[in-house]
C-alpha cells in the first residue's frame, strides 16, 4: 500500500503550512486547498484517503463541504476547527464527519487521530460475518454496514456505525467511557471525551429517540429500546 493521501482544507496559510510540514514528516502524502470550492474540485482530482477540514472557510462553511463530500463518498473526514462548542461538534458529526479536533492542537495528537480514524474506517476492520441483528424496529447488518429503522435506511458515518455495533454487543449492559474510547477509538486515545458524547448525540438524533442509547451518569452508556 502507498502513502496515505490527506487533503488539508485550511484557509489560514500559516496553520496550513504547519499541518502540511507535520504530516509530511509523518510520511503522509498531502495536498492543500484554501477554499471550499477548491476542496471539492481537488477532492475529485487528488482522490484523498482522508480529509482534514476547517469549518471557517472564506467562500462556504466547512459543514457544507462535508455534506457535499458525503453525498458520494465515505472517505474519512476529520474536522479541525477553532470552534469548540458542543453544537459545532454535533452538527459536524451529523453532516458526516468522523472526528473533531479543536484548535490549537499538537501534531502528535493530530497524527494519532488520523491514524486511529484510518484504522477504524478501513474495510478490513469492519465486523466479520453477515448476520443481521434486530432490536425491535432497528436492524444492523455488520457485513454491509447498513442500519435501518422501521424499514428505512439510516445513514451513519463509519465511526457512528462502529460505536452502535459496540453498544449493541450486549444490550442493557453498561459500557464504560474508558472502554468505549479504548475499543472504538484507539487504545492510545488522549483527545477530549466530548467526541464520544457528540457521536452518541448524533446517533440518537438519527434514530429519532435518545432512548436507544441511555446515559449512565459517571459511568458511560448502555443500549436499549425506547419505551
Amino acid at each position: 500500500m502507498g502513502r496515505v493521501k490527506v487533503l488539508v482544507v485550511e484557509d489560514d496559510a500559516s496553520v496550513a503550512d504547519g499541518i502540511i510540514d507535520g504530516l509530511a514528516d509523518a510520511a503522509f502524502d498531502v495536498h492543500h486547498s484554501s477554499t471550499g470550492s477548491a476542496a471539492l474540485a481537488d477532492f475529485e482530482t487528488f482522490a484523498p484517503d482522508l480529509v482534514l477540514l476547517d469549518l471557517g472557510l472564506p467562500d462556504m462553511d466547512g459543514t457544507d463541504v462535508c455534506r457535499a463530500i458525503r453525498k458520494n463518498s465515505s472517505v474519512p473526514i476529520i474536522v479541525v476547527s477553532a470552534r469548540g462548542d458542543e453544537i459545532d461538534r454535533v452538527v459536524s458529526l451529523e453532516m458526516g464527519a468522523d472526528d473533531y479536533v479543536v484548535k490549537p492542537f499538537g501534531m502528535r495528537e493530530l497524527v494519532a487521530r488520523i491514524r486511529a480514524v484510518a484504522r477504524r474506517t478501513a474495510p478490513s476492520d469492519l465486523p466479520a460475518g453477515g448476520a443481521e441483528r434486530s432490536y425491535g424496529p432497528l436492524s444492523i447488518d455488520t457485513r454491509t454496514q447498513r442500519v435501518s429503522l422501521n424499514g428505512t435506511d439510516i445513514h451513519l458515518t463509519p465511526t457512528e456505525f462502529e460505536l452502535l455495533v459496540y453498544l449493541t454487543e450486549d444490550p442493557g449492559a453498561v459500557c464504560r467511557r474508558s472502554d468505549i474510547l479504548n475499543d472504538v477509538w484507539d487504545t492510545n486515545w488522549f483527545g477530549t471525551t466530548k467526541t464520544l458524547d457528540a457521536h452518541v448525540a448524533a446517533i440518537r438524533k438519527k434514530l429519532g429517540s435518545p432512548g436507544w442509547i441511555e446515559s449512565v451518569r459517571g459511568v458511560g452508556f448502555r443500549f436499549g429500546q425506547p419505551a
